[in-house]
């Protein structure tokens, strides 16, 4: 990397899909300036994407006085006193250019367009990336570019300062504080009339710390789309699907919308509601809140449904950025282009000889893309995609190996007694068995992240546990993945289709309980450590061959 720069400035995009798909591009430039400083300039309504990312050290508002000939050459007066080494421009306007040309920053780079190349330092020309195949729902078998968005980013940076990366997941960085309240506002006993015309708030039904989510399926529904009609399924089959959630798969349902898409949400609930409708659903079954949250609110209520039926969309992309399983319904725009990324995904699309037309309504007049969706369509790719799994979340220092105090060495590595013989009876009993640690002894200095990976990959073969996680963080860094906080547990339900309300988590410590709870899983406290009585532990014991016992007898008390 080029040295002498420690001040960068990202000019970000303007759309909140987009500048989700900006996110891997960021922790790039990050990763290849790990010294730098890094400012993202953007327009207020997708600053709250990169609130609290570690990769972004500040983040400079595009306020509506800098539009116009004098608001520009102000903002350019504001970027000029921080002194800023570089600009990479992710948007692709010409002013973006001009503006970092009137800043005085040396080096400007972005893509050769718009008429901006004379403004810019490092031109880079336009080329076509070939993404990976989706897998997409189609009535043709027809070939469409295979160009995803998240690459247009990424390899700017590759052609203009030769940074690659292989990670192309996006991520939104949520704060422990905003999870407690979307878990406390789904957990509430607010009932839809009371929802509608109160104040969005934290009810405070329970502790935000041991309250887990309803033990009932919660999903997602966001029916709108900014960009236009032609992106929209109907509400009227919307208002179907969530009909067979409730009554076929007894879940609840969340309606998301920004403030101009709450006729649309508004249509959708009267439909069931209305009590000449035969779609009519009473109480705490439906919650809508179109218009009514920010866009951390969005996220972080998002991050606690079990799935998200949605449009080609913003809350699409921030719902596959907090790994919740994603239904995608594409109409005039390209999958291939600005599907969801990650896994545990159904992209349902309807490959027409006019589509993708990219067009905000359809020129045909018709909008047979997204008419020929289903209800049966939307409802079987959402039962496909809600995990089925049942796991064994298993904690490692203390449960399954000796509590060598910040293990860092293969000698102090031993595994427990009757552990390798309960291990294999769960396998056998059909459980995912995935591993979850919190190790702050890398944070700490103490243990090497690299002898974590090899002891982690040791127990994986040694004992046949199918996959490991673990955080790397210090208590003090507040992250989401240190237990008892469930990212860890939401990666590995969508990497490997964990129900996780099917699940059991067993561990040495009341945090392990709590992540169980905190997940809606079961909570087994091994006493082995100094954690002994919590009063929310399923179940309590000292013999690991006992616990495993119980989970057996537990799952033939549900099946009969």
């Amino acid at each position: 990397m080029e040295e002498g720069i420690k001040k960068i400035l990202v000019r970000g995009v303007n759309w909140i899909g987009d500048a989700v798909l900006t996110t891997p591009a960021i922790n790039a430039l990050r990763k290849a300036y790990p010294g730098s400083s890094i400012s993202i300039l953007v327009k207020p309504w997708v600053s709250g994407i990169f609130e609290g990312s570690p990769d972004i050290d500040e983040i400079i508002i595009y306020e509506e006085k800098f539009n116009g000939i004098k608001g520009k050459l102000e903002l350019a007066r504001l970027l000029r006193t921080k002194k800023f080494d570089m600009a990479i421009l992710l948007q692709n306007a010409f002013d973006a250019a001009l503006i970092a040309w009137l800043s005085g920053i040396p080096e400007r780079i972005g893509y050769d367009r718009d008429y901006r190349s004379l403004f810019l330092t490092k031109a880079v020309p336009v080329k076509t990336v070939q993404s990976s195949k989706f897998k997409v729902q189609s009535s043709e078998n027809k070939n469409i570019p295979k160009q995803h968005q998240v690459y247009y980013y990424l390899t700017l940076l590759k052609e203009a300062l030769n940074i690659e990366s292989d990670d192309i997941e996006p991520a939104i960085y949520l704060r422990k504080d905003e999870i407690h309240e979307a878990r406390n506002i789904l957990n509430s006993s607010v009932s839809l009339r009371e929802a509608e015309r109160a104040e969005l708030r934290t009810p405070q039904p329970r502790s935000a710390k041991r309250g887990g989510p309803n033990s009932e399926l919660i999903i997602g529904i966001n029916p709108g789309a900014a960009y236009g009609s032609a992106k929209r399924w109907q509400p009227r089959k919307f208002a179907e699907v969530i009909y067979r959630i409730i009554n076929e798969l007894n879940g609840s349902v969340v309606l998301f919308g920004s403030s101009p898409e709450i006729e649309i949400a508004n249509e959708i609930s009267s439909q069931l509601t209305d009590n000449s409708s035969r779609f009519t659903v009473h109480g705490l079954r439906l919650l809508n809140l179109a218009g009514r949250t920010t866009l951390r609110q969005l996220a972080s209520l998002i991050s606690e449904c079990n799935a998200l039926i949605t449009n080609d969309s913003g809350p699409m992309h921030i719902a596959s950025s907090v790994s919740v399983p994603i239904v995608a319904l594409f109409g005039s725009t390209n999958p291939e282009a600005t599907g969801p990324l990650g896994k545990r995904h159904e992209i349902i699309y309807k490959r027409l000889s006019c589509s993708p037309c990219m067009k905000r309504e359809c020129p045909e007049e018709h909008l047979r893309c997204m008419e020929e969706i289903t209800v049966d369509d939307v409802f079987n790719a959402l039962k496909a995609v809600l995990p089925e799994k049942k796991a064994v979340f298993l904690d490692r220092d203390g449960t399954i190996i000796e509590d060598a105090v910040y293990l860092n060495t293969f000698e102090k590595l031993k595994i427990l007694p009757y552990v390798p013989e309960g291990i294999q009876r769960l396998k056998s009993a059909g459980f995912k068995l995935i591993g979850i640690t919190n190790q702050s002894g890398i944070a700490r200095g103490i243990v090497d992240e690299g002898f974590v990976k090899e002891s982690n990959a040791y127990l994986q073969k040694t004992l046949g546990i199918d996959a490991f996680y673990y955080c790397p963080h210090h208590p003090d860094d507040n992250c989401l993945c240190r237990k008892p906080e469930t990212l860890l547990l939401r990666k590995a339900r969508a990497e490997h289709g964990i129900n996780l309300r099917t699940s059991y988590v067993i561990g040495d410590k009341i945090s392990d309980v709590w992540l169980a709870k905190n997940s809606g899983a079961k909570g087994i406290l091994f006493t082995t450590g100094q954690d002994k009585e919590p009063p929310d532990a399923d179940f309590t014991s000292g013999d690991f061959m006992a616990i495993v016992e119980w989970i057996l007898g537990n799952e033939t008390l549900l099946s009969s």
